[in-house]
């Protein structure tokens, strides 16, 4: 069975929506990084920092309805309304399937990439 990066990026708006953080941080890959404009610039790389990353997003940008999926290089590109607005997140996953990267940030105000 092979892996599909848009069920994926569902999957991980699903335990979003649902704040599942036992879920969100087992889809990424232990050296993952994320890079988030969501609130100010921040880059996590460790797995203590996406802890404390996720439980603060989780709390002030909870995620809401999808917007919009397409698929990327290596990922998936997925929109959604949270509190204040659209956000747009690029994952990108590793061999393994699990997310190896996101960069997200406010789609309203241009901050994605």
């Amino acid at each position: 069975m092979s892996f599909d990066p848009m069920a994926a990026a569902v999957d991980w708006l699903d335990a979003c929506r649902a704040g599942d953080i036992e879920t969100i941080l087992g889809m990424y890959a232990d050296d993952a990084i994320v890079h988030c404009a969501c609130g100010g610039m921040k880059r996590i790389s460790t797995r203590q920092g996406l802890c404390a990353y996720w439980v603060a997003r989780l709390r002030d940008y909870p995620a809401s309805h999808l917007d919009d999926l397409q698929p990327s290089a290596d990922g998936a590109t997925i929109s959604y309304i949270a509190r204040d607005g659209l956000v747009s997140a690029i994952l990108t996953f590793n061999a393994s399937g699990q997310i190896a990267l996101l960069t997200c940030g406010p789609l309203n105000k241009g901050v994605y990439s």
